[in-house]
């Protein structure tokens, strides 16, 4: 169960986004489009599916916290268990607000471009995806060594 939570941790597809919009953004700037927020950056959608492949291949394996939070727990707290794992979801997008709003403060002051701007073309989301990208990495490395010392429930 937790080798399958572990492989549902994947922070390649973050990687991957990071390159595709800095990509975008290098296109934008090629075309001369950086400060034409309404203009479309003459690149294929096909840019996006790898992410959106791996992301979804990684959420297949992230299945196995629910068996972890169902199976592992006493049998009398089975349905919190699985409200914890439900739980989980709406912290981790409660938390990403939080540090969207954070990040868009920082990153906006002295008259530059927040990387959160109006304009995707002058915006820095790329940065963000390696942000999250070295949070998730962050966060892998801990669970690997937590996990190594977990003993399961018979």
């Amino acid at each position: 169960m937790l080798q399958r939570t572990g492989c549902g941790m994947s922070t390649v597809s973050l990687v991957v986004a990071a390159i595709v919009e800095k990509k975008r953004l290098q296109m934008a700037l090629d075309y001369g489009l950086i400060d034409m927020p309404q203009a479309t950056v003459p690149m294929s959608i096909w840019w996006l599916v790898p992410q959106y492949i791996m992301q979804d291949a990684a959420n297949v394996f992230f299945i196995g916290m629910q068996e972890f939070f169902y199976d592992q727990v006493p049998n009398e707290l089975r349905s919190v268990g699985l409200g914890l794992y439900s739980s989980i979801f709406g912290v981790g997008h409660f938390l990403s607000g939080f540090l969207i709003s954070i990040l868009d403060k920082v990153t906006s002051g002295s008259g530059r471009y927040s990387w959160f701007s109006d304009n995707l073309n002058r915006a820095l989301i790329d940065f963000f995806y390696w942000l999250l990208a070295g949070l998730g990495a962050l966060e892998l490395i801990s669970f690997i060594y937590i996990s190594k010392s977990y003993i399961y429930k018979r």
